[in-house]
């Protein structure tokens, strides 16, 4: 199953807090879980609710890996067929990807509370 992950970013490493990133890392993974694309360092749109999974959507994105992210934001996801995986830690992108494709990436608990 091919993957557009996306990752939010601030200083180079993941954002905490989803909505206010620098930019979204986007990295594509093939079915075997290898990573296939360079990482691609892309300017979201300015912060309002409920644009971001629209425009991930739009730029082809399946996956999404985030620290936390608000109840309403997830539900905005599952509408727009992006699934989401929260609690990761603050790692470089390709690290965080890494970790997801091979199984290993340790969570906490969803860092967001709105």
């Amino acid at each position: 199953m091919f993957m557009k992950i996306a990752i939010p970013v601030t200083d180079e490493r993941l954002a905490t807090h989803f909505g206010h990133c620098e930019k979204f890392a986007f990295i594509e993974a093939d079915e075997r879980g290898a990573i296939t694309s360079e990482t691609e360092y892309v300017t979201p749109p300015p912060h309002e609710p409920g644009v971001l999974p629209g425009w991930l959507h739009g730029h082809g994105v399946t996956h999404v890996i985030a620290g936390g992210m608000g109840q309403r934001a997830l539900q905005l996801f599952q509408a727009n067929g992006i699934q989401v995986v929260v609690g990761a830690p603050s790692d470089d992108p390709e690290s965080s990807v890494r970790a997801f494709l091979s199984g290993t990436l340790e969570r906490t608990e969803n860092l967001c509370d709105h």
